[in-house]
């Protein structure tokens, strides 16, 4: 079959002993354990030449052959584009993703994503995950630009996915809000959900209609006053919902520069012609994710890593900076 990858190791002498399955899976880090008891059954998997089961104890010096075969037909194809790498090792992928970039396939998106660019540079990661989503353990909306970890073997999928479930990954995102918040800090605590009157958007909703969305803010600094005010806000997720800091500020009165979806009465301010023209060119939303920190899925590392704002968000503040003089 075109595109299957042959593997083969002799079995340690300190590996003596070890059911076949769980020695294959520490080997193949890429594939969970399901996925290579599903190769040995397939009879994809060889001990000197012969079809064993996973209960198989080794011994030292047999040869341990594997067939791989590619991603299942439903999975993603790799489209070859460039990533800004920030970090990568055996494990995990941190890269800083550009704005306009979908993070994985969905309605009405299926070319030009994050996956599939990871998934040629990695094409291991296939395994990983879901075929639809290799790789992918947290998502940036198609408009937020900022960093992003994606993980290269199920061991770091799986490692990663439990951290985000237990809300111990730290999230930092930068963001230039409309108007002019009263408090220079709080946290919003206030389920989102789907908006019922439109299908492209989230809403607060009642509780028990949505899930738990909470969010913490601080204000850096402020332009400006009255109607045409905007604010640098740090905002820090404890949960992870689709749009969430853009429908928290929104529903405070504060939607996010450059955001039409969330945006409300609000506009950009009309008598700033040359705010309007940087507004125009942000290629999406004034949101990034600036600060991603979590323990190494695998080695037990803390990893942590900063990405300054971009040029498109950068030149914005320097103009306000340089008009409130």
């Amino acid at each position: 079959m075109s595109g299957e990858r042959h593997w083969a190791q002799v079995v340690e002498p300190d590996a003596a002993g070890a059911r076949l399955d769980r020695w294959l899976a520490g080997r193949l880090t890429e594939l969970s354990r399901v996925r290579v008891q599903g190769l040995i059954a397939e009879g994809r998997v060889r001990v000197d030449g012969h079809a064993v089961k996973a209960a198989h104890r080794l011994q030292a010096g047999e040869r341990v052959e594997a067939v791989i075969p590619p991603p299942p037909s439903d999975g993603l194809l790799p489209e070859d584009m460039p990533l800004r790498i920030v970090h990568e090792d055996e494990h995990v992928l941190v890269v800083d993703k550009p704005p306009g970039m979908v993070t994985h396939p969905g309605a009405g998106r299926i070319e030009g994503t994050l996956a599939a660019a990871a998934l040629a540079h990695v094409p291991s990661m296939g395994a990983v995950g879901s075929p639809r989503r290799p790789g992918i353990v947290h998502r940036l909306d198609k408009g937020t630009s900022g960093l992003i970890v994606l993980a290269k073997t199920q061991a770091a999928y799986d490692g990663l996915t439990t951290q985000l479930a237990r809300r111990t990954v730290s999230r930092r995102y930068l963001a230039l809000a409309q108007g002019a918040p009263r408090r220079a800090e709080g946290m919003i605590d206030a389920p989102i959900g789907r908006d019922p009157r439109s299908r492209v958007r989230m809403a607060v909703v009642p509780a028990g209609r949505g899930k738990r969305a909470v969010t913490r803010y601080r204000v850096l600094e402020r332009f400006g006053t009255g109607a045409g005010a905007l604010t640098l806000i740090e905002c820090r997720l404890e949960t992870g919902r689709t749009h969430q800091i853009r429908v928290h500020l929104a529903s405070l009165g504060h939607p996010l520069l450059g955001d039409a979806t969330y945006r409300g009465r609000r506009g950009t301010p009309s008598d700033d012609a040359a705010l309007a023209t940087l507004v125009d060119a942000l290629g999406g939303v004034a949101l990034h994710a600036a600060g991603l920190a979590f323990t190494h899925p695998v080695t037990g590392a803390a990893m942590a890593f900063t990405c300054p704002l971009p040029d498109r968000i950068e030149q914005i503040l320097s103009h306000l900076r340089n008009r409130g003089r």
